[in-house]
């Protein structure tokens, strides 16, 4: 190899799609546990619905 080649490249970063790249996987993630995100379940009484199921 060829010694002005064996130096480390510098690496530099665009902030601004960083960010932006940051922002889509946040909100990606958001949006998944939105989507896993179970409902409460509340105890629901069969008979009373079928009553007013039945009166309308």
């Amino acid at each position: 190899m060829r010694p002005e080649f064996e130096k480390t490249m510098a690496v530099t970063r665009l902030k601004r799609k960083d960010k932006r790249n940051k922002a889509v996987a946040k909100a990606r993630v958001q949006r998944i546990k939105q989507l896993t995100l179970t409902p409460v379940i509340r105890k629901v009484d069969v008979e009373e619905l079928k009553k007013s199921f039945a009166s309308a």
